[in-house]
């Protein structure tokens, strides 16, 4: 592993430390039963020399007599000392109990703890997600976003909480029989100092590749998960074109993918673990074949090698522990990198400072040009100019993929970053307004309706400032011509309308959009496609509403059907990105240019 890599692994480690700050006490009491925990299992190790050596009167420097002729089935070999017996159970049961009540508080204090970071880290991801610019939103794969709030902070919790209760109490308990080997026979102990430095060596070699191999498990989990959201959200379609065996087979790819990254990750913890426990086994030996030595037989007692053998056998274990936990350490650490990635993505640009509590909506587009990130060479937008006065409509028509829908993304800053030109709100330049009080004057409601798994009167009053009335609900819905198919549900504005809406059509959903924009009340208003899920006498109907939601504000309209954009005071016709007509209905028609031709087109029947 490199130094490089050391110093990478540290700083994040020292990053995660950080949320535990706040649980400074629980992580006290956590140390604490966890070092208590295993300075017992070491006390209990030291007391088998005095239990041997003045329980049963071994004879000094005769350890494999003693140890063959130790039978507490017979009264022959041992004289024993009756008050060190007596005081043995006594000393063993308080040992015990002090270890459960040292793990109660440890493993308690660290499920706290580790449920608690979870849940913060959890929500500092998704409140992030909250300030990420819609380009970067648009850039990245749902599936891995969701990934790094489910299964990359779920790794997390493992190594800060089973990994932790492992690398805190074997690492102490290694320390402890150490100290007690070397404490009673320095001579037969130090093939640990040979033993221990190779250990270590594996354990090093091993952890970088369970890093590496953790962050593609993390990839593929993503891949897992956006595969599987995919297939949900287009269910009906799937269904409909009988692709069940095409989506199988797209699982089963990055399913087979996940397993196989899992199983390299098994195999390098599978390898790693017997590697250990075998040079550990030469220590063992080593101890074996050492005690058989004249020079140190003199210097042993029954209860020395006794207490020196048992301290290495208790080490196995918490080796095996250690070597294991590695595994989840390096996958949390690899999972921390990505998710502080995540978090180190810079958020929104909002430099602006200017604020006011509600704007007269005078809004105008000056010689704009845009490009999309990527797309230097091709501008979405080129040279736009218009202006569209307090209460006054605008309709943008048009081609699809012919700048529309851009020019509505540009007054609410979604996209940021202009060519050329700037867009001016009461004539100050919307990057000077603060994101918060520029999208407060401003209601959108796009032909791409977001309803949430809740009830129709919640929905509508989605975001809304302050509380909203049940009779300004029922007054925007009415306005929305949407109270004709709320009175008919069985519990009205109450009736959960489950995930994105999956309850009602898509013209109930845009109803209910629009009724959410009316009871917003904001000055400006940008209506993207707003009836396209209507049908014919649904439009109709709505149409009075539209005219009631535009009503003293100022409105972009962004059209496919002409039909609903006829009485607009103005109507832009756009093509790959510039203004090539301008006009009321009336004189676009003259003008028999394109406009008049997509009319033509749509009425010609």
């Amino acid at each position: 592993m490199t130094t490089s890599t050391k110093s990478e692994v540290w700083t994040v480690f020292r990053r995660l430390l950080g949320y535990l700050k706040p649980l400074k006490a629980v992580f006290g009491f956590a140390v604490l039963g966890l070092t208590t925990y295993a300075l017992v299992d070491a006390t209990f190790i030291a007391v088998i020399k005095p239990f041997i050596d003045e329980g049963f009167g071994g004879q000094a420097g005769q350890a494999t007599s003693s140890i063959n002729s130790l039978d507490l089935g017979t009264s022959g070999g041992f004289n024993a000392n009756n008050e060190v017996l007596f005081y043995a159970p006594f000393v063993v049961i308080g040992l015990f109990t002090l270890r459960g009540l040292a793990n109660f508080v440890s493993t308690y204090s660290i499920s706290y703890m580790s449920a608690r970071l979870i849940m913060d880290m959890r929500q500092q991801v998704f409140e992030h997600y909250l300030t990420l610019p819609v380009s970067y939103m648009d850039s990245e794969n749902t599936g891995n976003l969701i990934s790094r709030v489910t299964y990359d902070t779920e790794q997390i919790a493992r190594a800060t909480g089973s990994a932790m209760i492992t690398i805190i109490r074997d690492s102490i308990t290694v320390i402890g029989m150490l100290g007690i080997m070397f404490y009673y026979s320095w001579k037969l102990s130090l093939c640990i100092l040979i033993i221990g430095p190779i250990i270590g060596y594996v354990i090093a070699t091993v952890s970088k590749r369970f890093r590496k191999v953790s962050k593609k498990i993390q990839a593929a989990m993503g891949n897992v998960t956006a595969a599987t959201e995919q297939m949900l959200k287009g269910h009906k379609n799937v269904l409909s074109f009988g692709g069940q065996q095409t989506e199988s087979e797209r699982f089963w790819k990055v399913n087979d993918q996940n397993r196989y990254q899992t199983m390299k990750l098994a195999m390098a913890q599978s390898v790693s673990q017997p590697l250990v426990m075998i040079i550990g086994s030469f220590a063992l030996a080593f101890v074996l074949y050492a005690a058989s030595i004249d020079s140190l037989k003199e210097e042993l007692t029954a209860g020395t090698f006794a207490t020196i053998l048992g301290a290495m056998l208790a080490m196995l274990q918490p080796i095996k522990n250690l070597t294991r936990v590695n595994a989840e350490f390096q996958r949390g650490i690899a999972a921390c990198t990505t998710v502080f990635e995540l978090l180190d993505t810079p958020s929104e640009v909002d430099n602006g400072t200017y604020q006011v509590e509600r704007v007269k909506g005078d809004l105008s587009f000056h010689q704009v040009s845009f490009s999309y990130r990527g797309h230097d060479k091709k501008p979405a937008l080129e040279g736009i100019n218009f202006t569209v006065e307090q209460g006054k409509t605008i309709a943008l028509v048009g081609r699809s993929g012919s700048g529309k829908s851009t020019i509505a993304n540009l007054v609410t800053r979604f996209y940021t970053g202009l060519s050329e030109g700037k867009i001016t709100l009461d004539g100050v330049n919307i990057d000077d307004y603060t994101l918060t009080c520029l999208r407060d004057q401003v209601a959108l409601v796009s032909q791409q309706v977001t309803l949430f798994n809740d009830s129709i009167a919640n929905n509508i009053a989605y975001a809304y400032s302050g509380e909203a009335t049940k009779e300004q609900i029922i007054e925007a819905a009415t306005l929305a011509h949407a109270m004709e198919f709320i009175e008919l549900l069985p519990e009205g504005l109450d009736t959960q309308i489950g995930e994105n809406g999956v309850m009602l059509s898509g013209g109930q959903r845009q109803r209910i959009a629009i009724a959410r924009a009316i009871l917003r009340n904001s000055p400006v208003l940008i209506l993207d496609e707003a009836t396209s899920a209507l049908d014919t006498e649904s439009e109709k109907a709505i149409q009075l509403g539209l005219d009631n939601l535009r009503h003293n504000r100022t409105s972009i309209v962004i059209a496919h059907r002409l039909s609903t954009i006829e009485s607009a005071d103005q109507i832009l016709v756009v093509d790959q990105g510039q203004i090539i007509e301008c006009g009321n209905h009336q004189s676009l028609l003259e003008q028999d240019g394109m406009y008049a031709k997509l009319y033509q087109m749509q009425f010609s029947s």
